[in-house]
């Protein structure tokens, strides 16, 4: 089996590469923070915000709700407060499962390719 790098993780993110995991503005990701008391990313000295992967969890939970769901972000804002945990907890579990879907999809299509072979 050959040598796979491992990806290296970064602690902190900026909100340019956080809105480009959204494909989103990055005005809307600040525009979010002030809407949603649960996104309180770090500042450095300058002011920049420096986002966690706990910060990008909770922006994942309010972009699925308010982008994929459909909620007003009043309504966002409700769901959140009625169960905080179990939102995020299914989106990271639906995240994982689809993690899980494609290897299984490229194991399944490097095992054609070498049956065939």
């Amino acid at each position: 089996m050959p040598y796979k790098e491992r990806e290296i993780e970064k602690k902190y993110y900026s909100i340019g590469e956080v809105a480009q995991q959204f494909k989103v503005a990055p005005s809307l990701i600040r525009y979010w923070e002030g809407e949603f008391d649960i996104i309180r990313p770090k500042k450095d000295k300058k002011g920049n915000r420096r986002y966690t992967k706990d910060d990008i969890q909770k922006i994942k939970y309010i972009f699925h709700l308010v982008k994929e769901k459909g909620y007003t972000l009043e309504g966002a804002r409700e769901v959140i407060a009625q169960g905080k945990e179990q939102g995020f907890n299914k989106v990271e579990a639906v995240q994982k499962l689809q993690e899980i879907k494609d290897f299984l999809i490229n194991l399944r299509d490097e095992f054609k390719s070498k049956s065939q072979s």
